[in-house]
Formats: structure tokens, sequence, C-alpha cells
């Protein structure tokens, strides 16, 4: 199983990434083991869930570091759901608010109002789908009308509270639309060729003719990749996490729905592959299926050089499907040598060695950029989702004294937040509507019709082989 790159012992230890520092007006006490949070080189790494909920919520004198804010709402829903965490936020800024009303503090509840609104703001600009929840909504409108009760006079924090709310349900009407136009999009139909005889007529269209540049078709992939991958949000990745915590009792089946942009993404990858197999299986001369092989080797290796590593192990997948790989007479017609090196990079040996030192090298081109094409960086999505998993599984949620084992959370925060900043990247190469429509509209053949195309092209040679066509022929025909 795919392995975080790094030795956890050293990601989870004092270099971990985030501030916890305690400052002054904070609470917590600030000296290391003191209170209910526990401090290790300046960095909080533990603490009670009250606590860490408390550590969230700004005082006069103290707001939280933003990481730390990213942090907590991210991980927090691992043990109680954000409208939960919201009343109890509302909670404690009601108590602090009565504390101040109590000394007559009217400029300091009035910092106290805007700071609180500040946190708001921030919660509903990085997790806008907490609020799709009415319980959410309910409490959002009860904090921000406590909030407004100190700002009769220039009415500076109900412009901020409006302005915030405007933004938040428009951030909502956006995400709903979305999610209304994933129902109608279907996956690319499945043509389960015809029977015995899958080979389309020569005629028939295929990937060499609508785009027969390896770069142009690389660019209209990287396309796709990115507009699909700008619909996974921070809360969809942690539900990795939360879906797979036994302990986790307020889940409701609901809430599996969030998982439907993480699952989209991964039939996309797999459509991806089951095209490239299709495209070579159907063409009927050998010397045909040799050009469209070496030209999917291109594509991959052009998709390699842009940073599109999601779409580069798609293609790779597609020419290892079994129908592919056993078309020996053709393969002995490719020149392979290109295919070599992209099979290097995609070793999965040493934990996918190679692969990350590509994915770093990336990384560090896009962090240096001048330009949006420097920047794109479009991981295996496959391999992120099972880093985050295996970082969840091999370390516990919380410590034997019952503190949430904080220093866990800030690395798959980490993780995280460095993957939705690749998603934001903008798509610097123009749009070829008439191209993308064949990748995400083809017909792909179903495996029994890729084996058909495959043992068509070139017969069974082996007594396994021979067995298999035989057993595919007999289940085609009784199904007619």
């Amino acid at each position: 199983m795919p392995q975080t790159s790094v030795v956890f012992s050293s990601i989870l230890g004092p270099s971990c990434s985030g501030q916890g520092q305690p400052s002054m007006g904070e609470r917590g006490g600030g000296a290391s083991g003191s209170g209910d949070l526990i401090f290790q080189d300046g960095r909080l790494i533990s603490g009670s869930l009250e606590a860490l909920m408390e550590h969230l919520v700004p005082t006069v004198d103290y707001y939280p570091d933003r990481t730390y804010i990213f942090t907590f709402l991210l991980s927090s829903r691992v043990f109680i759901p954000p409208h939960d965490l919201l009343a109890r936020v509302g909670q404690i800024c009601l108590e602090q608010r009565q504390q101040l009303e109590a000394v007559s503090e009217k400029a300091k509840l009035k910092s106290f109002s805007a700071k609180i609104v500040q946190l708001l703001k921030e919660w509903t600009e990085a997790f806008p789908y907490d609020f799709q929840d009415e319980k959410a909504m309910v409490e959002l409108k009860a904090i921000t009308h406590r909030v407004t009760q100190c700002d009769e006079e220039n009415g500076t924090v109900k412009k901020a509270i409006a302005q915030m709310t405007q933004s938040l349900l428009l951030s909502l009407a956006a995400r709903s639309q979305l999610q209304e136009l994933r129902e109608k999009l279907r996956s690319p139909a499945m043509d389960k060729g015809p029977i015995l005889k899958a080979k389309p007529p020569a005629a028939q269209k295929d990937i060499l003719g609508v785009c027969c540049d390896p770069l142009v078709l690389a660019q209209q992939l990287t396309h796709i990749e990115l507009e699909r991958v700008s619909s996974i949000h921070p809360e969809d990745l942690m539900q990795i996490v939360s879906h797979m915590d036994s302990r986790d009792k307020h889940r409701c089946r609901g809430d599996l729905t969030k998982t439907y942009s993480l699952e989209a993404y991964d039939n996309w990858f797999n459509c991806l592959s089951m095209l490239v197999a299709t495209e070579v299986c159907r063409v009927v001369k050998k010397k045909h299926r040799t050009r469209m092989l070496e030209f999917f080797i291109d594509v991959a290796r052009e998709c390699f050089n842009i940073g599109n590593f999601n779409s580069m192990m798609a293609i790779i997948s597609g020419m290892n499907l079994s129908p592919v790989a056993r078309l020996k007479k053709t393969w002995s017609k490719v020149k392979t040598a290109k295919f070599d090196v992209l099979e290097h990079h995609m070793d999965p040996s040493s934990n996918f060695c190679n692969y990350r030192t590509a994915l770093q090298g990336a990384t560090q081109r896009s962090q240096m950029a001048n330009s949006s094409r420097e920047k794109i960086v479009i991981p295996v999505f496959n391999l992120f989702v099972k880093d985050i998993y295996f970082l969840h599984k091999i370390h516990t949620n919380h410590l034997p004294n019952g503190h949430i084992n904080f220093k866990k959370f800030w690395e798959i925060s980490r993780q995280i937040h460095e993957f939705m900043t690749w998603t934001q990247v903008e798509c610097p190469f123009e749009k070829d509507k008439k191209i993308q429509s064949y990748l995400l509209t083809a017909p792909i053949y179903s495996e029994e019709a890729l084996f058909i195309a495959s043992f068509e092209s070139e017969g069974p040679e082996n007594h396994m082989e021979k067995d298999s066509w035989k057993t595919l022929r007999t289940t085609l025909l009784n199904r007619a």
C-alpha cells in the first residue's frame, strides 16, 4: 500500500507544521503541559476536545493562528459535527460577552465582537459546505445576532456580517448548482461491442482522427483534470478519515454522499484507462495499433512534463490492462524506450519512490513558478488518498491520557492544504471543446469486449488464453 515518503516519526515530531504557541491572553496557560493543552517546542501537540475548542475562540487579547483555525475546523469533524462545534463556539462567545458586559468594557466588547466575526468569516470561506446543514445556519444566526447587539452606533460589525452571509449564500448556491450538474452528467457510454465481432468499421472515428498532437491532448486532459479536481473540497478529503473511524458515532448516512466528488474523480481515472485500452484494441490493423500505442506513450510523456501525473498514470494503467498487454506482436513493433522511462517513474517499488521524487520536483517548480504552466501539479489521486489512509491508520486519534493526538491532524491538514493549493491553479491551456467532448463521451468497451477485440487481433497463444477465449465465446453466444 502506498505510504507517505517521509518517516512518520520525523513528520509528526517537532518539525510538524502549524503554530500553536500560546501568547498573551491565550487560554491554555502557555506552559508546556499546563492545563488541557500540551505544547512541544512551541507547537500544540495534544489536548482535550473542550480545550481545543476554547483555543479556537478569540479573546480580547488573543486571536488563533490561521493554520490552527484551518486544521482544527478540518479535523474536528472526526469528533464532533460542525453544527455542534458551532453551538459550543457560540456558548463560549456568550460567556465572554457576559463577562465584558459585567464590567462595562464597551471598547473591548467591540474588539471581541470584531474578532468573532473574523473567525466566522474564515470558517464560512474555508468550509461553506458546513453551513448547508440547517442546524449550522441556525447556530450561525444566533451567534451573529448576539454580536450585533454591541454594534448599535456605527454598524461596522453588522456590515461585515451582511457581507459574510451574502458570500456564504453565494458559495452554497454555486455548490448546489454544481451538484445538480454532476447528477445530470453520466460516465461515458459502455460499449459492449457486437457479439464476437467487437471490431468497428475501419472508417469509424478514433482519437487520432480528433487530435493527433500528443501535447495538445495532454493539455486537454490537464484541463479536464483541473476542472474535476476543483470540485473536491477539504472536508471531502477528511471523509477518508472520518468514514474509517469506528468510534465516530455522530455521522449520519447522509454524510456518505459527501464522498461523491472523490468517487467521481476516481471514476474519471478508470474511464480514461478504459478509453486508452478501447482505442488500442478497437484498431483493426496491427500497423495502426502500433501507432496508437506510440501516440499514447507520447501523450503520457507530455502529461509528465506538464505535471499531470494522474492522467499519466491512467494512460499507463490502460496500456497495462491484460487485453492490451497481451498484444505481443503489436508491442514488438513499438519503440518502447519512452514507455520504459514512464514505467520507471511509476515503478511501485520502494513505495513509489521514483514517482514521489518526480512529484517533489514538480512541487518545488510550482512554488517558484512565474507562470501558470509551471504551477501545475496534479498528483496520482488514489496514491494521495492511500497516503491519508495510511497516516490515519498508523496513528491513533487519542492518546492514552484521553487527549486528541493533534500532531496527527497537523500532518493530515498539511497534506490536504497542499493538495488544495494544487487544485486552485487556473489552467493556462486553451480549451478545445471538440477534443474534450470526445474524451468525455466516446464509448468505451466493457472488459469482455476488450478481450474479444484483443483475441480477434491476436489469437490466444497458450492453453490459458485458449480456455479464456473459449469460455468467453460460449458465454456471449448463450447470452445472445
